[in-house]
Order: structure tokens, then sequence, then C-alpha cells
């Protein structure tokens, strides 16, 4: 399991007389089980045999990989969910996590957010946007508009990007997806940046989206915009479907450059964790999508000062960000 390969120097964990440690691979499995469903910490704990404690512990050890996370579909209406991410985060040592939530967003009584969780002592936020969706002659174009961010990055090659997330509504995928080029002018003229990533789930296949259509599609039909997680991937879960519906699109020389080569991926959880197709479904419907930008030289010497110690000469595994 690749995911475990990259987290066992750190997740791995000697037996103690009071207890046996956990295998990495449970280790991995259930944060990943807490995060995707609405499980608590108790329903967590049975379904893995361990401990409420445990379950907590393992969750917020594997969050504390990632530099930059986005969080979509958070339907909680009591604005508990960050606040209480951030202060166990925070509660680990030499940890240092922030969060920016959007407002809750829908057209009707079902409302959504928006967040970025991220770590703060390696990324800032220069500025956050909720992109009012009142443009002129297209009023109310998205179910959920894109609330944006603006990250500073000292510690990659590119040292600043724009993030514009997106959940569109199946029925007006099509024109929703278009309307993200709007996004992008009001964006672009209104912090002078250049590097940019869409992401989220567009909806952006089988009939969502005709193929007729795509030409229509001012973020696919100029050719400035890289489609990381191309038309032929599938994200979803199901063996009956095979639609890349979720997406992660980038736009700027500098972060075209800027990216691992062959770091844009899915991440296979049921594959990775040897579940059958009803178990995947109870965690997720979609597969995650990721990818990871080159570190500067400094940044990867800092990395290796955290690794394990081994006697032989090693490789260096890249966490993914």
């Amino acid at each position: 399991m690749e995911l475990c390969q990259w987290l066992t120097p750190a997740l791995r964990h000697q037996d103690t007389w009071m207890r046996c440690t956990l295998t990495v691979e449970k280790r991995v499995t259930i944060p990943v089980w807490k995060l995707a469903t609405p499980d608590n910490y108790h329903s967590v704990g049975q379904q893995f045999g361990v401990g409420k404690a445990t379950v907590g512990a393992i969750v917020m050890q594997v969050l504390s990989r990632c530099d930059i996370m986005l969080l979509m579909e958070i339907k909680d209406n009591s604005n508990k969910i960050c606040p209480l991410l951030i202060e166990k985060l925070n509660g680990q040592p030499q940890e240092e996590y922030d969060c920016v939530i959007s407002e809750r967003l829908g057209r009707k009584s079902y409302k959504e957010q928006y967040a970025f969780i991220y770590r703060s002592n390696l990324v800032s936020v220069k500025q956050t946007y909720q992109y009012p969706d009142i443009q002129p002659g297209d009023i109310d174009a998205f179910s959920r508009e894109p609330f944006v961010v603006w990250f500073h990055s000292p510690k990659t090659v590119v040292k600043e990007f724009v993030i514009i997330p997106q959940h569109t509504t199946p029925e007006t995928a099509t024109r929703e997806i278009d309307e993200l080029y709007d996004v992008y002018l009001d964006v672009k003229q209104r912090w002078k940046s250049e590097n940019f990533i869409f992401m989220g789930d567009f909806n952006a296949a089988c009939g969502y989206v005709a193929k007729k259509n795509w030409k229509n599609i001012r973020l696919r039909a100029h050719s400035e915009f890289v489609w990381l997680i191309g038309d032929k991937n599938d994200t979803t879960v199901r063996n009956s479907t095979n639609c890349a519906y979720d997406r992660i699109v980038i736009r700027g020389e500098k972060l075209v450059n800027a990216v691992v080569p062959n770091s844009a991926d899915i991440f296979d959880f049921q594959e990775a964790f040897g579940m059958t197709e009803e178990q995947a479904l109870e965690v997720s419907d979609h597969f995650p999508v990721m990818f990871q930008l080159k570190t500067t030289r400094g940044f990867l010497n800092w990395l290796r000062s955290l690794m394990p110690k081994k006697r032989k000469t090693r490789n260096l595994h890249h966490l993914p960000s």
C-alpha cells in the first residue's frame, strides 16, 4: 500500500507492556474512515476494535502529515468542525495549523461550506475572497459560489498560488465549470496572481458534461489551463461507473513547471485497503484526487532531518501534500 509506505516511518511504533501497537495499515485506515463518514469516535473505535482516544490520536497524527487540505461538502451548521480540528492538531508537539472556512453556501435550505486546513508554519493565507456571483447578465450561475484563497508558500518552488474550489450541481455542471473562467478573470484582476489551481467535484463526466459541450467550456478551450486529472480517469468507486467527476486544473507557467512529475493521482482506497465495493461505498462514492509541488532544496534538507536515521543510504519518500 503506497500510502502506508509513505507513512510507515512516522507511524510505526513499538509494543509496550501496556498494549500492542496498531499496524500501520490500521493506523492509516482509521483516519480515512473517520474523515469520510459521519461516524463518531466511539463508532469508529468499535468498527476497528480500538478505543475512542486511540481513534482521535490517529486521526490527528495522519492529518499532521498534510500541508494544505481542502474539505468540501461540510454540512454541519454548528461551525464547530474547524475549531475542534485545529485545537486537536495544535495540541501535538511542534504543530502549527490554522483554518479558513467559507460562509454556508446554497440557494435554499440545503447549505455547504468549503474549508482549507493548512500548516501555518509552512504556508500562510495572503487573502480570501468569497466570489459574489453577481456578474451582469449571468447572476447566480453557481449553486455554491467558490471560496477563493490566496496562499503564500515559501518552501515550494512557486511561492504563491490561488486555489479556487468548486462543487457543482450535476444538472448544471457544464455551465458552472465554464463560469470558473469568469472567477479566474475576476480574481486575477483583483490579486494580480499568475498561479491558479481549480479543484473539487466538478461532476465533469458522463451524462453531466456531454462531449459536444466541452468546446463551450472556456477552462478547457483555452490551452493555458492544464487538466491534471484527465477525461479517462475514473474517480468513482462503483464498478458500474467510469467517470472523471473530480478534477484538478492549473494555470500559470511557473506553477505548471513546479508540479512534481506524475504526482497527480487518484487514491484508490478500495484497492489499497483490500476493501469490497460495499465497504468502500461506506467511506465515499468518490476517490480523492491529489498532486504535489516541488520543494526548495532547503526544505528537502529539513524533511530529511525529520526522517528516521538508517545506517545505510536510503531514498527520501516525499509525503503527499
